[in-house]
Formats: C-alpha cells, sequence, structure tokens
C-alpha cells in the first residue's frame, strides 16, 4: 500500500509539473509514513512540506494541489490535508480486509518484497582467526551477518555468506607452536609455556590428539626447543620469545612434520567452527582460505595490478601502496623489505576477487576494533578501478555479558571465556539469536543472561513467542470443538473494534518494514515491528473473546488472529528464531 501511494503522489506532481503549476523534476523526495494516530489516516506524506519552497508556494496550497491531482484508488477512502501541510490517506475499509486475504493467500511468502531485483550481494563476516572456539565477542556478528543475510534474501537480493578463513597469518603459527609445546608436555618434556600462547583447554584437547595418533614421533629435546630463544616476558620480549619458538619448532620438525602439526590444528578448529555455527543456525555458501590467495596467485595479481597504474613506490627497501591518493591518511605497506607481502596485500587481493567473482555489491561485518582499515581496503578498490561505494563495511560493537548485574570478564588468549555454545546451551538458541540483533549493530549492547532465560513478559522474545502461541492455543481450541474455519469466506467487515483496525492496520505494514530493514541494513526494525504487533495483539486478545456463539464476527476474529500469527512466523523466521505453539 505504501507504494501504491507514492506512486499516486508521484503521478500528481508530475501532472502538476506538465501544466506548469510547479518546476519540473520534483518527484524524487516522497516519503509515506504510517500514520501514529488513527484518527491522522493510515499513512502520511509529507512532501509538501519538504517541496515547497522549491516550488515556490505555500505547503498547504501545495498539499491541497497533490490531492486535487491524486487518481483515485478503491484502496483508499480519503484524502486529507492537516496541519502545516501534511496529506493524510485514509484506507478504505475493504482494504483491510484485502491485507488479511493477501497474508493468508501468500503464507510464508508475505512481506516478500523485490527491492533487490535479483541482484548479487556478497556478506562477509564473523571470519574469526580459528585459533580458538567462537566465543560470545563472535555471537553478535555471526547473528546479525546470518540475520542480514536472510532479510536481503527477503527482500530480493541474491545474496551469498562467506567465512574468511584467516589461516596464514602469524597467529596460526602461534597456535601450532602453542599445540606442539603442549604436545611435548605430553611427552615428558618440561617446557615453561609462553606467556603469549594460547593456553587454552582446546589446544590440550588438540595435543592429547596428536600425541594419541603420533606417540613420540614430533618429540624434540626442551634444550633444543629453547635454543638461541630470547626470554619471555616479564624479563624479556613476549613477541620476540615466541617467534624464536616458533622458528624452531619449524627447524627441528621440518617443514612436512611442522604442517601436519599446523594442520590439525587449523582443521580442528574450522570444524568446530563450522560445527558451532550451523547450531547456532549460520550456514556458509563458501568458507575462503586467506592461503589460497598466495597459493593462487592473486596476491601478486593485485600487486602488479596496482603498480601497472602507477600506484606503488618503493622507500626504505619496502613497496608502498598511495594509498593518500585515494583519502587513507598514510601511504601503507604492501611488500616488506624482507621481500614479504603483508596482511594488508591480502586484503586488496581478496577484495578484488570479491568483485572478480561478479558481486555488485559487498557487504563486510567487522569488530569495531576494525573500524581503521577502512579506508585502505576502499582506497585499494578505488585504484583497481572498482567503485569503492560497492564496498559496505557495517561495525559490530562487542557485546558484554551480565549476570547479576555483574560483568563476566573474559581473556581470549588466557582461555577464559564464555564460548557462544555455552550461551547457546545456556540461555537457548532463540533467545541468543534474538538479544544478539535487538539493537543496531554499531549500538553497544549488554547483554543481560538473567532476561535471557527469563520465562516472563519481561524477556522480549518470550513475549513474542507468547503471542504466537496464545494464537495456536486459540486453534487448538476451535479443533477440540470440531470447528473448521474458511479463512477465505470469513466475513472481515466484522472487524471494527479499534483493537482489531489497530492490528489490520499494523499487519498492511510488514512488507515495507522489510524493505526499509532491508535497505538500511537494520535488521532490528523487523524485531521493533514484531513487538510493536505482539503489544497489539496481546491488547486486543486481553480485551476481547475469539471463541464467541456469533459464528460470522468468531471467523473473522479466528481469521484475523491466524494472519498475525502468519506474520509473527515470517518476521522470526528472518532472525533466526523459532515460532513455538506450546509455552
Amino acid at each position: 500500500m505504501k507504494q501504491v501511494i507514492h506512486d499516486l503522489v508521484a503521478q500528481a506532481l508530475r501532472e502538476l509539473a506538465q501544466a506548469s503549476e510547479i518546476p519540473p523534476g520534483l518527484d524524487g523526495e516522497i516519503q509515506i509514513t504510517p500514520s501514529k494516530d488513527a484518527s491522522q489516516g493510515d499513512y502520511a506524506c509529507n512532501v509538501a512540506l519538504m517541496l515547497a519552497k522549491r516550488a515556490g508556494l505555500a505547503p498547504r496550497d501545495l498539499a491541497a494541489r497533490i490531492v486535487d491531482r491524486l487518481d483515485a484508488d478503491a484502496a483508499i477512502e480519503r484524502v486529507e490535508v492537516a496541519g502545516p501541510g501534511f496529506v493524510n490517506f485514509f484506507l478504505a475499509r475493504d482494504a483491510s480486509s484485502r491485507v488479511v486475504a493477501a497474508i493468508h493467500a501468500q503464507g510464508d511468502d508475505f512481506g516478500r518484497v523485490d527491492a533487490g531485483a535479483g541482484s548479487r550481494v556478497q556478506i562477509e563476516y564473523v571470519s574469526a582467526n580459528p585459533t580458538g572456539p567462537l566465543h560470545v565477542g563472535h555471537g553478535r556478528g555471526a547473528a546479525f551477518g546470518a540475520t542480514l543475510a536472510n532479510l536481503l534474501a527477503f527482500a530480493g537480493y541474491d545474496v551469498q555468506q562467506e567465512y574468511y578463513v584467516n589461516d596464514a597469518g602469524r597467529q596460526m603459527h602461534i597456535l601450532a607452536a602453542s599445540t606442539w609445546l603442549r604436545y611435548l608436555e605430553l611427552c615428558g618434556e618440561e617446557i615453561a609455556f609462553p606467556s603469549n600462547g594460547y593456553r587454552g583447554d582446546y589446544v590440550w584437547d588438540i595435543a592429547a590428539t596428536l600425541h594419541r595418533e603420533n606417540g613420540d614421533r614430533y618429540r624434540r629435546v626442551a634444550a633444543e626447543v629453547l635454543a638461541g630463544v630470547p626470554a619471555d616476558a616479564p624479563t624479556g620480549d613476549k613477541e620476540k620469545h615466541v617467534d624464536g619458538l616458533i622458528d624452531n619448532a619449524r627447524r627441528l620438525l621440518g617443514d612436512d612434520d611442522y604442517r601436519v602439526i599446523f594442520d590439525l590444528a587449523l582443521t580442528t578448529l574450522v570444524d568446530e567452527i563450522r560445527d558451532d555455527l550451523h547450531q547456532f543456525g549460520v550456514d556458509f555458501d563458501c568458507w575462503f582460505s586467506e592461503g589460497s590467495l598466495a597459493d593462487d596467485g592473486l596476491i601478486e595479481r593485485a600487486i602488479e595490478r596496482l603498480d601497472a597504474g602507477g600506484h606503488l613506490y618503493r622507500k626504505d627497501g619496502a613497496l608502498w601502496f598511495r594509498s593518500t591518493d585515494f583519502g587513507d591518511e598514510k601511504d601503507r605497506v604492501v611488500r616488506r623489505d624482507n621481500g614479504q607481502t603483508t596482511y594488508f596485500a591480502s586484503d586488496i587481493a581478496y577484495h578484488m576477487h570479491k568483485f572478480e567473482r561478479g558481486f555488485e555489491r559487498v557487504i563486510n561485518i567487522w569488530g569495531a576494533d576494525h573500524h581503521g582499515y577502512i579506508a585502505r581496503v576502499k582506497a585499494s578498490l578505488a585504484a583497481l578501478g572498482y567503485d569503492a561505494d560497492a564496498l559496505e563495511i557495517l561495525l559490530v560493537q562487542f557485546a558484554v555479558l551480565y549476570e547479576h548485574g555483574e560483568k563476566i570478564s573474559m581473556s581470549t588468549r588466557s582461555g577464559e571465556f564464555v564460548t557462544l555454545r555455552e550461551l547457546r546451551r545456556d540461555v537457548g538458541l532463540d533467545a541468543a539469536r534474538f538479544f544478539y540483533v535487538m539493537r543496531k549493530c554499531d549500538q553497544h549492547m549488554d547483554f543481560d543472561l538473567d532476561l535471557a532465560r527469563e520465562q516472563s513478559n519481561d524477556n522480549p522474545v518470550y513475549y513474542l513467542q507468547y503471542a504466537h502461541a496464545r494464537i495456536c492455543s486459540v486453534a487448538r481450541q476451535c479443533a477440540e470443538r470440531g470447528l473448521e474455519i474458511d479463512f477465505g469466506a470469513a466475513d472481515l467487515a466484522r472487524l471494527d473494534g479499534e483493537h482489531e483496525q489497530a492490528v489490520i492496520r499494523h499487519l498492511g505494514q510488514f512488507p515495507d518494514r522489510v524493505a526499509a530493514a532491508a535497505r538500511r541494513r537494520e535488521p532490528h526494525l523487523v524485531i521493533n515491528y514484531l513487538r510493536e504487533l505482539a503489544t497489539q495483539f496481546h491488547a486486543w486478545y486481553n480485551e476481547q473473546r475469539f471463541l464467541v456463539d456469533d459464528a460470522a464476527l468468531r471467523d473473522a476474529r479466528l481469521t484475523l488472529a491466524a494472519a498475525v500469527g502468519q506474520v509473527l512466523r515470517n518476521g522470526l523466521r528472518l532472525m533466526g528464531v523459532g515460532a513455538p505453539e506450546r509455552m
């Protein structure tokens, strides 16, 4: 309905321009919003206020001229000019009935829109280093990314979801060395564990698997392992210490044996991450290996393209990208003086490859701590000849866990953290997914474990699911009485109560809310809509009986209730949240 009104207003403006009553080209700022007060109609348009100055007319005068030029539409009962120049639209009663009929006809597809028109979009999210299990800090990005992917697909986009596996960086070598040192302890070697190593119990588990399957094959004596390694903190440098251990591990084991340990740690944790995400309702279409960028020559090709474009220069033995030419705060190294390419060079190659795969738009969901990387990545795309604006970076603030009013502290390196698996088992999948996407992704979030566990109307996901369960309860009561309702034959004109009309008006807004949430990349707008719908339904349910003796009124109310249930299911499904029939 919102689009219908938009088109009617646009046509009226074009006719006014053709009649030389207003300048041409004033039809690009039309905003149609649902009215908050039913006495002011179902929808309002402020276009006369927005365009009055450019049109050279008083807002109310322009609004009146727009109303005079509006074509008739059976769904619109009347149109009024209100206040300083608003145009208010009142829908015909049977238009509301058509909304309910459309919900029953379209079922799971009600709310689906074609805003994306099939354009190809890639969403890359989570992409946590496979150096440990996913923790609650990763959960918000996972829930937000999966929900946004669902939302964009529902809004007509062709969506691909990707996880970038950081399997070629220094952190993976620290993990491999940590695993080997724990393995050596199981072999009986006494070696002080590095302060910068990975200390979680999962490292012991991987080391135990290595020892169980290989015995002492990879054992080396402690003196050899520590030979020439700089001192650890606090007396020495913890970074140089762990790098020395890595160098010795690679030298003593040789490439093949070191790779066995490296790959065991990598595959074990990637498999665990993949399973955790699947259990969290998140499945990726592609798991892209960072290592493949070098193996397939993509990094070198990206550097060659930048060099051919005149965007690189040499300084102090290193190769630099002139990112300041494209708005970055400083130039960036792509190849160090030792010949090794930088992590940024991998980023350039990875994003080049995204667009080479034919995506029209790429959405990266990063932690807020990656804010400083945005300008340099966009600069590299511009230098490569791509539209930098086709890359969207959405920053997600980490969620902070609270229990009994106290913050739960976490440290990934020390292994002291709450895993995503533990959170899911504690509060349940539905609460975890819902709580993570209740707010804008870039807003700080306190995750209240006590509230998430609570089964009361104070818990927002419980409140929504309870509305659906109430509807299902009424349906069961009908079945127990042997009543069969033909939703297509119900006389919806009987629904003339204030609460009923409010519910119907709100149902009709669902497709518009989906389109707006997809356009703005803000899934929480759908949650806000569902909470409003649940509030309206609970008020109606508490005010009026559904199973009344008047069969026509009963059937009409049950038809509307079933429509509410369908929209609740459709909205919750986008969030990855279930709609239980009993609670």
